[in-house]
């Protein structure tokens, strides 16, 4: 007997800022494709809302933490953070402008329309490295999921946001005791001593074990003060 296996439907295919970004459905399940790599998808979710209550239990608890979403992806990280009545300010940097539309009203919003009616959430179109360079704002909690980890990123511009001028960028946007949660798809002792060396404290790794393969892991460091 022939096993019979579900072939991707293309929804949407766009050339962004960055290349081309493509979402399709794949079975039940939501895929985002950049530049042929394949991002995320609706499968799961747990390590993105690790990414965002791992970062709030590492905070000092502060009333009302702001904490900043790096990459909008599939929504997991804004509807759970937006789920949550102890955040404060949600502000979510997407450089795509197709993700963007994707979610206000196209086939994500299913996921996040209730996060994005949510009075505390803004969103920002814009490159996160830019971002974090540029922006007189500051936070609590930086929860960055952008790419596929530290050393596997989606565009080459992107490796920067790793480098110690990247992680001295995000120190600046945090409040002193401020977090940076950094989502990967497979841990990295090197960007624990990256971190360390960057000058964050408490540096410390978290697991979500996945059906094959490496774990999925969200890399979390607290900025001095």
């Amino acid at each position: 007997m022939t096993a019979v296996y579900d072939t991707p439907v293309v929804l949407d295919r766009r050339e962004g800022p960055y290349g081309e970004v493509v979402l399709r459905r794949h079975g039940a399940l939501l895929q985002i494709i950049a530049n042929g790599c394949f991002l995320m998808d609706t499968s799961d979710g747990r390590s993105e809302r690790l990414l965002v209550d791992a970062a709030r239990d590492a905070l000092d608890g502060r009333a009302a933490p702001a904490v900043l979403i790096g990459g909008l992806g599939v929504g997991f990280s804004l509807a759970h953070a937006a789920a949550d009545p102890r955040w404060g300010r949600i502000t979510v940097v997407e450089r795509e402008p197709a993700v963007i539309d994707w979610h206000r009203g196209g086939p994500l919003a299913g996921i996040s329309a209730g996060a994005l009616a949510d009075p505390r959430t803004t969103i920002v179109r814009s490159d996160l490295v830019a971002y974090v360079n540029e922006t007189s704002d500051t936070f609590d909690a930086l929860c960055l999921d952008i790419d596929n980890g530290p050393g596997w990123t989606v565009t080459e511009d992107n490796d920067s946001l790793y480098s110690p001028a990247g992680l001295a960028a995000c120190a600046r946007v945090l409040r002193p005791g401020g977090v940076l949660a950094v989502w990967s798809a497979e841990p990295s002792p090197e960007f624990e001593g990256t971190l360390r060396n960057a000058g964050f404290q408490r540096v410390r790794t978290e697991e979500v074990p996945v059906a094959r393969g490496v774990p999925d892991a969200v890399h979390l460091a607290v900025r001095p003060g």
